[in-house]
């Protein structure tokens, strides 16, 4: 385990990162007491064109009743209104 007071981490923050990545425990401490372990994180999650969401557009398209459509249409028409 290896331990560095925040200014020698700002310092040093390199080198505990490649240290952390090849397994070793670090601690970051104030004061000589310790305070966050700074740990391999896992590779964001790539999402796809679409997101994330595999639905067919039809059960889209069935989770809204006609009242819902209607008046997100009126939102919208009233949104475009003052548009140039």
């Amino acid at each position: 385990m290896r331990q560095a007071n925040i200014y020698a981490a700002k310092a040093q923050l390199s080198e505990l990162v490649q240290a952390a990545l090849d397994g070793e425990e670090i601690w970051i401490a104030r004061a000589g007491k310790p305070l966050v372990r700074l740990v391999p994180g896992s590779p964001a999650h790539q999402l796809g064109g679409r997101g994330s969401l595999d639905l067919e557009p039809a059960s889209i398209d069935a989770a809204f009743s006609p009242e819902v459509e209607s008046a997100v249409a009126v939102l919208i028409a009233g949104a475009t209104e003052g548009s140039p």
